[in-house]
């Protein structure tokens, strides 16, 4: 065992890493190595491990409870959170693959049966045992069977072994002061059968009569470590049980007692000699005992039987379980601050695109009724592209070559650049990210007085698709994404799938995780709408109909409500407790993952975090030391001056997609004009406005 001064498990990990989540997204990362160890246990290399709601076992497939690893956080035991998250994950996956009673044979001989029963007949282990009327012998059973399966399974595995050897001796003390006699016995006959621990250790600290009876026991928990066969194995334990009644461990029965009296004097051995073990062992479900075995076997068999119905609990969990991955799988963002969080980015989902056509048509008519152009949206910017970023050579006179844009000069009537000096390369590389602020307050009017924001995601909206023609007009990499706060939509979900996930998995967490299910079911999203590997015709469709749903939500909510099964999720949009500083800091990595030499971030809201106002503003600046151009606007809201460095309050809607679009266009010749680039188009412009000023 370790040296008692080093780190112990309470002193690395905290509350918050103890979490469901965190558990199993450390499981998540040892997964490999469990799987490898199941197909060699089994035999099998096409078995596969998953989490599940209910720990199972089958032939080809094995499931595990995730809440299974969290009971291992509890130690206080040298040892690390990665080394918990291996050794716990092995355990179960060990007694999931090797625990199999079920084959049938004639009651040995010897066998103590209370009902008269053909030799002939053959029956399982399990009911052998039930026969015998010795409960306290199923227990030592169970205890001698987990000790085996962990002693030859894990024998390759000495550092594992050696994890739930510090799990096990750390709650030793706990479970030896709460144990009576006969408890310390059986606790005693496991540790000895596993090896984890030398029998003169544990009669120093047993009480006499359990140290007497370990002693005379020692031989049959040897015998059983190298068993080959559960039967054996249960031979062993009745032997064992017959040790503790001539010891006295037993509650003495009186001849006159009643079948009624006598079963519940044993029932009550059998409960008291499994307090020590169960507060040392990690308790696994399909060894822990009789009637969870059985449950165990039953799960696996319902999910290979006939009917794939399932009952509203059965749903419940499968939903709390997948959102419960979902979480563990969502990356960790770490702000400038220290303070760390989960944000679930996915797609947003593809059944927005059904309301693409009805979209389009909205688009355009609001368009045209804030005379916002959706042709040729880069205006004089385009040449600019055209000419300089794309052919990466400085303009010049009569240097002798001409230049490949001959065409494109002479059709602007310059004539005097056909010609340029070939010299380093100008091309740059862009990339432009806009984040909105999805939150039901989009959509509703305004608290505050006078005119309310109701048009705020609509106008939004138009801003995004209006900037995504502008960057696609100049072909500059840019990505649109949503984000919320609430139950995360799935990319395949529709309103029906995902009204009924989000009740299973709050209804099931609940049941499961207590308090924690409102931080489990109610996450920090980010919606990617337009990501900047996938090009935008692939997108175009659903942003048309997300600004539909937010152009008439009313129509997107009746839809809704006629057509479940193939509307849209309109319901995501239902919290208004953004946490901005998670969603601009995943942004802003991302964009800074491509490697552009100029960066424009732009988020939308209509008020500010509901984390911390600090934290954002020193994620605002971390962004922008790293030469990233972070703009803000408020819908309605003037805290955004405090915060972002360049900020724009707007109050009508028509504003909002102009100011989008001028921020941008602002930003991009800001850029060109530091690069240091002696362009035409500069220099045309400047002369073009001095004669207009002239005029």
């Amino acid at each position: 065992m370790r040296a008692r001064n080093q780190t112990f498990l309470a002193d690395l990990i905290g509350p918050e890493d103890q979490a469901i989540e965190a558990v199993v997204g450390r499981y998540q990362k040892v997964a490999p190595a469990v799987t490898r160890l199941a197909r060699g246990l089994s035999e099998n290399p096409n078995l596969k491990v998953r989490l599940g709601p209910q720990a199972a076992a089958g032939e080809d497939e094995i499931v595990c409870d995730p809440r299974i690893f969290q009971a291992a956080y509890h130690r206080n035991a040298p040892v690390t959170p990665d080394e918990v998250a291996l050794a716990s994950a092995l355990h179960e996956v060990l007694h999931l693959v090797s625990t199999n009673l079920e084959e049938t044979r004639p009651l040995p001989e010897g066998w103590p049966v209370e009902a008269k029963v053909a030799a002939d007949v053959e029956v399982d282990l399990l009911t052998a045992l039930d026969r015998t009327g010795k409960p306290l012998a199923e227990v030592l059973f169970f205890s001698l069977e987990d000790a085996r399966q962990e002693l030859q399974g894990l024998g390759f595995y000495p550092g594992a072994r050696s994890v739930l050897e510090d799990l096990y001796m750390s709650s030793l003390g706990q479970a030896i002061s709460k144990a009576g006699a006969l408890s310390q016995f059986v606790l005693g006959c496991f540790l000895l059968t596993a090896r984890y621990v030398e029998r003169e250790v544990l009669e120093r600290r047993f009480e006499a009569r359990a140290a007497i009876a370990l002693a005379d026991g020692t031989e049959h928990c040897l015998a059983a470590a190298v068993a080959e066969d559960p039967w054996e194995v249960a031979q062993l334990a009745l032997e064992l049980e017959a040790i503790a009644r001539a010891h006295g461990l037993v509650t003495e029965i009186p001849d006159k007692a009643t079948d009624a009296q006598r079963r519940l004097a044993e029932q009550n051995d059998a409960e008291k000699a499994s307090q020590g073990l169960d507060t040392v062992r990690l308790v696994s479900p399909i060894v822990a005992d009789s009637e969870s075995y059985q449950d165990t076997r039953r799960a696996a068999d319902a999910r290979s039987g006939v009917s794939d119905r399932k009952g509203a609990s059965d749903v419940a969990d499968e939903e709390s379980t997948s959102q419960l991955l979902r979480v563990s799988q969502a990356p960790e963002i770490y702000l400038p601050t220290g303070q760390g969080g989960k944000l679930v980015v996915s797609p947003i989902p593809a059944a927005f695109a059904t309301l693409g056509a009805e979209g389009r048509a909205a688009l355009d008519e609001t368009a045209a009724r804030w005379h916002l152009a959706q042709r040729r949206v880069s205006g004089e910017l385009f040449p600019l592209f055209a000419a300089n970023q794309r052919r990466g050579l400085y303009s010049g006179f009569d240097q002798g070559d001409v230049s490949p844009y001959a065409a494109l000069f002479i059709g602007a009537g310059l004539y005097q650049r056909l010609y340029e000096r070939r010299s380093a390369r100008t091309r740059r590389t862009y990339a432009i990210s806009l984040l909105v602020d999805a939150s039901a307050s989009m959509l509703s009017p305004g608290r505050q007085p006078g005119p309310g924001t109701s048009w705020a995601m609509s106008a939004a909206l138009l801003g995004a698709w209006t900037m995504a023609r502008l960057c696609d007009e100049l072909q500059i990499d840019f990505e649109i994404a949503l984000f919320n706060r609430g139950f995360a939509a799935r990319p395949g979900d529709s309103e029906e799938s995902y009204r009924r996930a989000r009740s299973a998995a709050t209804a099931g967490l609940r049941r499961t995780q207590g308090s924690a299910a409102d931080r489990l079911t109610s996450t920090v999203n980010h919606y990617l709408v337009k990501p900047f590997d996938r090009r935008w015709s692939d997108s175009r469709e659903a942003l048309a109909g997300l600004f539909y749903t937010a152009s008439h939500p009313r129509k997107a909510a009746a839809l809704a409500r006629r057509a479940p099964e193939s509307a849209p999720p309109v319901s995501l949009f239902e919290k208004a407790s953004n946490v901005d500083e998670f969603n601009l800091i995943h942004a802003a990595d991302r964009m800074g993952r491509l490697g552009a030499e100029v960066r424009i971030l732009m988020t939308l809201a209509d008020g500010m975090t509901r984390g911390s106002v600090h934290a954002l503003a020193g994620s605002v600046a971390a962004v922008e030391s790293t030469g990233t151009t972070v703009i803000g606007i408020g819908i309605g809201d003037h805290t955004v001056d405090s915060v972002y460095r360049r900020h724009q309050v707007v109050e009508k809607p028509e504003n909002l997609a102009r100011a989008m679009i001028d921020g941008t266009k602002s930003a991009l010749r800001r850029s060109l004009a530091l690069s240091g680039m002696d362009t035409w188009w500069i220099r045309a412009s400047e002369i073009r406005d001095k004669e207009r000023a002239i005029a």
